[in-house]
This record gives structure tokens, C-alpha cells and sequence, in this order.
């Protein structure tokens, strides 16, 4: 009598599906995960239109941004000036190409600086603890205790506004909430096992806390900054609307309203301030629908 044989070959475990399948790296998860939130997607599809257009400005743009016309001035949107004419002619879509350029500059570079300032400030905090943490986050309570517009205000009111300015001054009052997220994080991180393991075998601090701990702190730094560049955008619109932001004929879609305040320009051009304003608004929306988004995907507890 013939024996079965039940033991599988070679040939059985390649048809099995469940044997072909292989787990998920962490980028796939990311994406599956980023895709899932709408508004996230929407978010960056329109945030790398903006981008795109600001880099792209002086071939898109089909005027020179300082060209005036007095003939052409508060013109209504037409064929030939697509957002109309401001008060001294010049064309509104050209204008805010450029000012864009400048804005999304002012963001980025002063989150660039702030995150250096935070997380330099943060990882030390975090990592050394005891009296250097306490020193350090007192100093950050009193930067915290500031308030921030006020400060703001004095420190570029006391010198000449410009561009690389306005980058330093926003570079130089955001960085708190950068270093309390990363100390936060090395805490939690510094006790971990392959760091005790590196201390153990000698690894230098500064190797530990670049190589090691920081790569694995981003999730939060990564948030943190897609959020902060949409409120410095919106504050930097903010000064410019009170006269001490980018000055003019620098244009910037802060002082491109703060040069639409006029009562005439209202009643006469109402279309004037109505498309940086909601420029400002998209870019800063999408700002916070990116971060919502790279926070649930980061999120190792969010499926």
C-alpha cells in the first residue's frame, strides 16, 4: 500500500500568495498613509502650483512688475491685464508672480534658520538634561513670555526693514517651539537602547546626537516646520500691511494689501485686495493641510 507524502515542495510554496507577498517598506507606508488625508493631497497640489509659478514668475509673468502706466491705472481685470491695474498701473498678476517669490522666500528662509536655532538648542536640552536643560528652557520660557508681534514690531522698527532682515528677525523669534518638540523628543529618545549602546562603546556625543537620535526626531521637526512657514507667510503679510515689512516697489503680497488700504483704491478697485488676500489665505490653508497630513503619516500609531 502506497504511502501519501504531504510534505510541501518546492513548487507549492511558490504558488502560495501569502508566501509572495512582501511587507511594506516605510516610504510605501508613508504615501498610503499621506494619500488617505484629501485635503493633505489637495494641500500639496496646490502648494507646488504656487511654488511653481513664484519660481517660474519672469516667464509667466507678462509684465515687468515695476512697469507703470498712470493712462492704465486701477484698470478692472481685462484680456490684456488678466487681475487689472493697482493704483500707479502697474499689472496685478505680475506683481503678485513676483510677490510670491518673495514671500514663500521669507518662509522658507526663516524656518531654514529657525529649525537650526531650535533643534541645536533642543537636541542639547534633551540629550545633556539636568541643570543645562533647566538653564536652557528657562531661556526659552522668556523668549515665550515676549509677545511675539510686539517684539516683532520694535525689533524691525528700530532697523531698516528689508528682505534678508525680515528673514534673520522671523529666524531669531521663531525657534521655541522648534527646541521644546525636539528636547521633548531626546528625552524620550536618549534613554533608548542603541543609544546607551553607542555611549557605551564611546561614540562621541555629537556623533549620538546627529547620527543617531536627531534621524529619528524629524517626524516631529518635519511637522513642526511645514506649519511654522505658513504662520511666518501670514505674519510677514501682516507687517507689510502696517509698513514694515518688504518695502516697496519690492512687491510682496503683504504690502501689495497694505497698498490697497486706500479708501479710494477700495471703492474704485475692490478687485485689488481681494487677490493677494486670497493668495495669502491658499498658500497658508495648505500650509496647515500638508502639516495635518505629514503628522497623520508619520504617526506610527495611525493606521
Amino acid at each position: 500500500m502506497s504511502q501519501t507524502n504531504y510534505e510541501p515542495t518546492i513548487n507549492n510554496l511558490n504558488m502560495n500568495p501569502e508566501m509572495k507577498e512582501k511587507p511594506e517598506t516605510l516610504t510605501k507606508i508613508f504615501i498610503r498613509k499621506f494619500i488617505k488625508n484629501k485635503l493633505a493631497v489637495f494641500g500639496a497640489i496646490v502648494l507646488f502650483l504656487i511654488i511653481l509659478s513664484a519660481l517660474l514668475a519672469p516667464l509667466i509673468a507678462p509684465y515687468d512688475p515695476g512697469a507703470t502706466s498712470l493712462a492704465n491705472k486701477l484698470a478692472p481685470p481685462n484680456l490684456e491685464n488678466w487681475l487689472g491695474t493697482d493704483r500707479f498701473g502697474r499689472d496685478i498678476f505680475s506683481r503678485i508672480l513676483y510677490g510670491g517669490r518673495i514671500s514663500l522666500l521669507v518662509g522658507f528662509g526663516s524656518v531654514a534658520g529657525a529649525l537650526i536655532i531650535g533643534t541645536t538648542i533642543g537636541a542639547i536640552a534633551g540629550y545633556y538634561g539636568g541643570l543645562v536643560d533647566a538653564i536652557l528652557m528657562r531661556f526659552v520660557d522668556v523668549i515665550l513670555s515676549i509677545p511675539t508681534i510686539f517684539l516683532l514690531i520694535t525689533i524691525v522698527a528700530i532697523f531698516q526693514p528689508s528682505v534678508d532682515k525680515l528673514i534673520l528677525v522671523f529666524a531669531i523669534t521663531s525657534w521655541t517651539t522648534t527646541a521644546r518638540i525636539v528636547r521633548g523628543e531626546f528625552l524620550t529618545l536618549r534613554t533608548r537602547e542603541f543609544v546607551l549602546a553607542s555611549r557605551t562603546i564611546g561614540t562621541k556625543p555629537v556623533k549620538i546626537i546627529f547620527s543617531h537620535i536627531l534621524p529619528n526626531a524629524m517626524g516631529p521637526i518635519i511637522v513642526t516646520a511645514t506649519l511654522l512657514v505658513g504662520t511666518v507667510i501670514l505674519t510677514e503679510a501682516a507687517l507689510s500691511y502696517l509698513g514694515l515689512g518688504v518695502q516697496p516697489p519690492t512687491p510682496s503680497w503683504g504690502n501689495m494689501l497694505e497698498d490697497a488700504q486706500n479708501f479710494t483704491v477700495l471703492l474704485k478697485a475692490p478687485w485689488y485686495p481681494a487677490f493677494p488676500g486670497l493668495l495669502i489665505l491658499i498658500t497658508v490653508l495648505c500650509f496647515n493641510f500638508v502639516g495635518d497630513g505629514l503628522r497623520d503619516a508619520l504617526d506610527p500609531k495611525r493606521d
